[in-house]
């Protein structure tokens, strides 16, 4: 895990929001786009943030992409942070 690619991820609301929303389970780039008053390409661009930060993953089936928590990195930069105390 990158910490410097973790945080910058983190230190955004509309990711953090992805985030959360994504904690109840998979979703399409369609469904969170949905969520929010932004543009398709704005969207994107924070599921890339979060891709790069290995925050979420990716599911391809047919012509969906679904994206999931990555629980195991979100757990590491949680002890980290944990571990500062």
């Amino acid at each position: 895990m990158g910490k410097t690619e973790v945080f910058k991820a983190l230190s955004d609301p509309v990711r953090r929001d992805i985030l959360t929303m994504l904690k109840n389970g998979r979703m399409s780039a369609g469904a969170i786009a949905y969520k929010f008053d932004m543009t398709g390409a704005t969207i994107s661009y924070h599921l890339k943030v979060l891709k790069k930060a290995n925050l979420i993953y990716e599911d391809k089936q047919k012509t969906f992409v679904y994206y999931h928590l990555n629980q195991p990195v979100l757990e590491e930069a949680m002890t980290w942070m944990e571990d500062l105390k």
